[in-house]
């Protein structure tokens, strides 16, 4: 039998006109893409990993910047394929209830599940692009990745030399403000804000959540542990997120909702 809090969510998705849905980490780790800060997690296994993720660092250490290029090489992003959560959102949003995806994720894998990309906005940034740091020129990270293959150490900006990157989001950098402008439309213009498989560790993703509920959005946290915002919802579940997604893409709609539309977010400006 489902548990009172899964009821919950079910009957808040059933009558849900505008989801919006923050993912994290936990949202991946069935497709084999390990988390950064768990037990398990790449940072807590390799500290050198971590120190990579800080632009200073990165920027001053060449010996950082290849180990940074050879973990790059071998990420498990390159194989990963979609799970049930990936797949269940894109349900979600084929039921016309799914407005955005606001993902913390850098491996590309709702796109590749199948949701619509212009509802997808990647707060870290991507993996799947490379970009200069010094002339903002970006390119295609498979490129990068053969240069690596072919014997380079650290590939240099093909255009003016300078060091390259993944265009992820490093410690010590911004968010795209465009990015995070449409995030908080995103939150501010919905009746419900599903997380999933996140900490809510980290600003200014995490701030979304109090954000979308004094807009009165009902929220709905799923997440192996607890999170700092677990008060704010109106639903929490510590059920496995491969679980609980297809759960709730499932449900029928059944009308309701509180909200009028701000149109597709694809098109705010």
């Amino acid at each position: 039998m489902p548990s009172d809090a899964c009821k919950a969510a079910r009957a808040l998705v059933a009558s849900a006109h505008r989801i919006t849905v923050l993912t994290g980490a936990g949202v991946s780790t069935d497709s084999g893409i390990p988390d950064f800060r768990g037990p398990d997690g790449l940072w807590t296994r390799d500290a050198d990993a971590g120190k990579a993720a800080s632009l200073d660092a990165y920027l001053a250490d060449p010996e950082l910047r290849r180990l940074a290029w050879r973990t790059r090489l071998d990420s498990p992003v390159w194989t990963a394929k979609p799970n049930a959560a990936h797949k269940a959102l894109v349900e979600l949003e084929r039921s016309g209830r799914l407005r955005t995806v606001v993902t913390q994720n850098i491996d590309g894998l709702h796109q590749k599940a199948g949701s619509d990309p212009h509802r997808v906005l990647e707060l870290h940034g991507t993996l799947h692009a490379t970009v200069c740091l010094a002339c903002g020129a970006t390119g295609p990270m498979r490129d990068a990745l053969k240069r690596v293959a072919d014997g380079e150490a650290e590939p240099d900006c093909a255009r003016c030399g300078g060091i390259l990157k993944s265009a992820t989001i490093s410690f010590g950098q911004e968010l795209d403000a465009e990015v995070l402008r449409r995030a908080r439309l995103a939150a501010l213009d919905c009746d419900v804000l599903l997380v999933a498989g996140t900490s809510l560790s980290v600003q200014p993703a995490a701030g979304l959540v109090p954000l979308a509920a004094r807009a009165g959005a009902e929220v709905i946290i799923c997440n192996a542990e607890p999170t700092p915002y677990d008060s704010l919802a109106a639903v929490v579940l510590h059920e496995p997120v491969g679980e609980v997604l297809p759960d709730l893409s499932s449900v029928p709609p059944s009308g309701g909702g509180r909200f009028s539309s701000w149109g597709d977010p694809s098109t705010w400006s």
